[in-house]
């Protein structure tokens, strides 16, 4: 009987299809269980488009309006799905409209795929119309890419992708595909990939190590966690909680790490980095044990390394060997996905409370709050702020939207007010910085999770870089909910020019169209709100609706984000002011 299913197996294994090669990658995606792509066609790329019109009942393809807007949409459609996005355009500048969002998606470490088009194998080289080496221009930006010049090479490199994109620490593969790749037969079979010859994405756990890190965090009597996105990447937020709670440890997020806990819990302590909470920066250098998991010691994260933690023993709990010991020296470095290492480290943990180290961040909590958090929530002047638009989503959402932002002052505003009680539920562009995100990655992190409330938080600088994806919500009717705070300028910029550079604002003020009108223009329900007796009932109003909804809040033009770390200072040298 078992022979019997052997042999069922194999001639299974063996029946091939013969099939042009853009049908071919249409069956690889469908294999990979791809359901949607954000793309733009183009002449390169025609002949898959062609093959993906018959498909149309087993793949939604999204048109964005910018290729930009594609891999930004695929990126929020993966952050919060935890799938890979896939973003598709033609060659030259198709291609290379790709790059802003292949590099964010390499830093930010979200798996993606892009396919892009290319000219026929025989005019490589050539200079021909719309040829651009996207192989070579991509190379520092993806973890992966190839081109493929013949049909056959189809299935195997397609799989190789999706593998790749996704294995161990994920980020963003291009597959370059020549026109006759695309039109030349083969006969098709298709394998999932399961691992690569001399790539090795899930070092095995050293139990030495896991018991070295158990005996310090023991003996801390300072102990101090810092967590990543690692946490959410490795599904570890379970494993990190009972960490937390078995061991009494203060635990504070990284911009990226943010949703992976619960806002509220008692032992959530707040955001670490040049805009974060007082607590959390100024405590790291008075800590004896700094346990991070799943975070990279970002130059944003430590401000000046020559006094970074350099009393604490340093634990780096780690997926990517590249990371350790790249800007702070681990005294133990755990190699390993996160929840794999957690689970081993938890039985050899004590239980512990620490309850005078944990009153250290209560009392700089209340510093703060004194000092900046009552002026953000509970303002007394006229002009509204930003962080109580943050407060009124909060109470709207009931702490439980996806919120998606740009970059900026609103971003520094939302990553610290916004409350979350599910992962996978805050959306940035974290490592990149990348202005436009937010509208295109929206669109994507709705459909990836239509039972959920997106909101995207955007300044009216960042909002107009990709203002036109507003087409693909109307196209579509995506209901996702956008908030543009406005305060007519390229607010951090300015905040920066404020402090450092004599108050000359150079090129960040902005004259800005009337963003109501535009939404309009696109059959979004519009409101705009400039007073604060109209915020609360308007911000209700947008999440109730079913539909897409655009908000303009006028907030205060030149009202800045703080606490900050300055530029290359110390962790320590927080300002409040």
């Amino acid at each position: 009987m078992e022979t019997l299913k052997a042999q069922k197996k194999d001639s299974k294994k063996q029946a091939a299809i013969r099939i042009t090669g853009a049908e071919a990658i249409i069956h690889c995606l469908l294999a990979e269980g791809v359901d949607l792509i954000y793309g733009y066609p183009g002449g390169a790329i025609m002949p898959v488009y062609d093959e993906l019109y018959k498909f149309q009942d087993r793949l939604t393809h999204v048109l964005t309006r910018h290729e930009q807007g594609a891999t930004h949409a695929a990126q929020g459609y993966a952050r919060v799905s935890g799938k890979v996005g896939v973003a598709m355009a033609t060659s030259g500048p198709g291609a290379t409209n790709l790059v802003t969002g292949l590099a964010d998606a390499q830093i930010d470490s979200t798996p993606m795929v892009c396919i892009t088009g290319q000219v026929p194998r025989h005019l490589l080289g050539s200079d021909a119309f719309q040829e651009t080496d996207i192989v070579g221009i991509s190379t520092p930006v993806t973890k992966w890419n190839y081109q493929i010049t013949k049909a056959s090479e189809i299935p195997e490199i397609m799989a190789k992708a999706f593998y790749i994109a996704k294995a161990g620490r994920p980020g963003p593969v291009l597959i370059d595909i020549t026109k006759n790749a695309q039109f030349d037969k083969l006969d098709f079979i298709y394998e999932k990939c399961t691992g690569v010859r001399s790539y090795k994405p899930n070092p095995e756990p050293d139990s030495k190590a896991i018991e070295s890190a158990a005996e310090l965090i023991n003996r801390a009597k300072k102990p101090y966690i810092i967590y990543g996105q690692g946490v959410i990447l490795g599904e570890a937020e379970q494993q990190l909680k009972a960490l937390v709670e078995k061991a009494g440890i203060p635990a504070a997020w990284t911009i990226l790490g943010l949703s992976a806990m619960d806002t509220a819990h008692p032992l959530n302590v707040g955001m670490v980095g040049m805009h974060g909470n007082y607590g959390p920066n100024v405590l790291t250098n008075e800590c004896d044990v700094l346990i991070a998991i799943g975070m990279r010691f970002d130059d944003r994260v430590t401000g000046s390394l020559d006094t970074y933690a350099k009393q604490a023993k340093v634990i780096h709990f780690e997926i990517d060997p590249a990371e350790i010991n790249k800007n702070v020296k681990a005294d133990v470095a755990v190699l390993g996905d996160a929840k794999q290492t957690l689970d081993l480290l938890l039985p050899l943990i004590n239980k512990n409370k620490h309850p005078e180290w944990r009153a250290e961040f209560d009392k700089k909590h209340e510093i703060e709050y004194e000092t900046v958090i009552k002026k953000d929530l509970e303002p007394t002047k006229p002009g509204l702020t930003m962080g109580e638009v943050i407060e009124e989503i909060n109470k709207a959402s009931n702490n439980n939207a996806v919120i998606v932002t740009d970059v900026g002052q609103h971003q520094m505003i939302a990553c610290r007010y916004a409350k979350f009680s599910e992962t996978k539920s805050n959306i940035t562009s974290g490592g990149l910085g990348t202005m436009g995100f937010a509208l295109p990655a929206a669109i994507g992190a709705k459909m990836g999770a239509m039972d959920r409330e997106v909101v995207a938080i955007i300044g009216d600088g960042g909002y107009q870089m990709t203002i036109q994806e507003l087409g693909v919500i109307f196209q579509h009717n995506v209901p996702v909910k956008i908030v543009v705070l406005n305060n007519d300028h390229l607010g951090m910029v300015r905040q920066w020019q404020e402090l450092f550079f004599e108050s000359r604002y150079a090129s960040t003020v902005m004259t800005n169209p009337d963003f109501v009108k535009i939404a309009e223009g696109y059959h979004i329900t519009s409101k705009r709100v400039s007073e604060r007796s109209e915020l609360s009932s308007t911000v209700q109003e947008m999440i109730a609706s079913k539909d897409p909804f655009f908000l303009e809040v006028r907030v205060e033009k030149e009202d800045n984000v703080f606490p900050m770390i300055p530029s290359g200072a110390s962790v320590s040298d927080i300002r409040l002011k």
